[in-house]
């Protein structure tokens, strides 16, 4: 899961905030999380209080699904045996970082990091910022776990439970866990980056954790991912065709391969949305209505280096003029899905329910009449330094 960035940093405040941090977020490391340690003195405590993440700050929803609706997962671990550990890989059958990276057990191996390095040396700088910054989010992967595991009813409840949906969560980790590794390491090798810079950033990230607002409620933390998934997959698909243009076909064959791991992901998560659609299609849209009014809140979105409180929205910008990541491409994700789960032809719903499918099928084209508008009202961005590259200076 990557994920994505901030589609308007330029273009005012009226649009949908589906890639920026809640008005409520507190991004300046001033602001701590609680920690663990008591301090003995006001000194031990002021040494603390830099050195902490930012952290997120809004109203907490928990469990907000009817107990009785994880019935209807405990009743489905025979469908998702059948139906949603089918997308996973054999982990023979996986491919690894260690595929696409020179080998350093070759006698060969300095004479392919130089050729790697020679190919890196031909790509820009903005590309750097947003192939680092979709590495960053692969790196949080602890958080995205932990995420999964606090939905009710499909949470792994021992580490190593054998139901379906705990087999689903660690696997499907352990196959998300290969796309930081490689893109890690490809970073590392390259030498175009500060990699003592992004190793913080990770390190902020994780510590940071995040609240998409699905409320330990499996029916929002399923369309959340189902999002998520489709929008990982645009974005690394994306970045292997600006490798491709700018001559490194390998940087663009690693790029690819982890958005095609993104896409069977997607399948599967959109796949149990599907069939919550088929037993409780007025929960399910209900939910649907209730996570696209919160926006989707990107998995990275409390990013920071340790220099700069807006990192996340600048890595945005730069995602955004790249055409990487954009507003279009969330209308579209939006509209997909409605297809999708055929939204529109639901039947017998409930008065909220008839409302929230109205909601959410006049979504898209209203995402896209207001990004029209901030194209037009957007102003050239100015360049700024990134801690990830030396400081140099890079054009939002």
């Amino acid at each position: 899961m990557a994920l994505k960035p901030n589609l308007f940093h330029t273009q005012a405040q009226k649009l949908p905030s589906f890639a920026r941090p809640p008005v409520t977020s507190l991004r300046s490391p001033k602001f701590f999380m609680a920690s663990t340690l008591s301090s003995g003195s006001k000194e031990v405590e002021n040494l603390k209080k830099p050195f902490m993440p930012p952290r997120e700050v809004h109203l907490q929803v928990t469990h907000s699904m009817p107990p009785q609706k994880i019935e209807i997962f405990k009743s489905l671990e025979d469908w998702a045996d059948q139906n949603i550990l089918v997308h996973l890989k054999p982990v023979e059958k996986c491919w690894q970082p260690q595929d696409f990276l020179p080998d350093p057990a070759s006698d060969g191996f300095y004479e392919q990091v130089k050729e790697l390095r020679e190919r890196a040396k031909e790509i820009p700088d903005d590309y750097f910022v947003v192939l680092v910054g979709d590495m960053v989010t692969e790196e949080a992967l602890p958080t995205y776990q932990t995420m999964l595991n606090t939905l009710d009813g499909v949470r792994d409840e021992t580490g190593a439970s054998p139901t379906s949906w705990a087999i689903w969560t660690r696997a499907w980790t352990a196959e998300e866990n290969r796309h930081g590794d490689l893109l890690n390491k490809y970073l590392y090798l390259c030498g175009r980056v500060d990699m003592k810079q992004i190793e913080k950033t990770i390190q902020y990230l994780i510590g940071s954790g995040m609240d998409p607002r699905t409320e330990n409620n499996p029916y929002l933390g399923f369309i959340y991912t189902s999002f998520q998934e489709r929008a990982t997959f645009i974005s690394h698909g994306n970045t292997a065709r600006h490798a491709k243009e700018h001559g490194d076909l390998k940087l663009a064959q690693m790029c690819g391969i982890i958005a095609a791991d993104e896409k069977r992901h997607e399948t599967a998560y959109t796949k149990i949305v599907e069939k919550l659609f088929e037993i409780d299609p007025d929960g399910t849209v209900l939910a649907f209505a209730d996570m696209m009014r919160k926006k989707i809140s990107m998995p990275a979105h409390l990013m920071y280096d340790g220099h700069d409180d807006n990192l996340f929205e600048h890595f945005s910008a730069v995602a955004q003029r790249l055409g990487v990541y954009t507003a279009r491409d969330y209308a579209d994700i939006m509209e997909f899905l409605v297809g999708r789960w055929k939204v529109e032809d639901l039947t017998g719903l409930s008065g909220e329910g008839r409302k929230a499918q109205e909601y959410i099928c006049g979504l898209p084209p209203r995402i896209r009449r207001l990004e029209e508008r901030a194209q037009g009202r957007a102003k050239e961005g100015p360049s700024i330094p990134f801690s990830w590259l030396f400081d140099r200076q890079v054009k939002l």
